[in-house]
């Protein structure tokens, strides 16, 4: 399944992107985005699901 963040729900706090910088970055829109070829495997976008403050990353 395909890693997503819920625009709806996404702050911009940038937590997702400091856990795990290797597959979430702010954009220009001011929110959090799946960076285009990450490892969406990696150990640390569990932690950055698990971090989210308002719940904005899902699978």
């Amino acid at each position: 399944m395909a890693l997503k963040v819920d625009k709806d729900l996404c702050t911009g706090c940038g937590l997702c992107a400091q856990i795990c910088p290797e597959v979430f970055e702010i954009g220009d829109d001011g929110y959090s985005h799946v960076k285009r070829g990450a490892d969406e495997d990696l150990p640390c976008v569990d932690e950055a699901m698990d971090q989210c403050p308002v719940g904005a990353i899902s699978r």
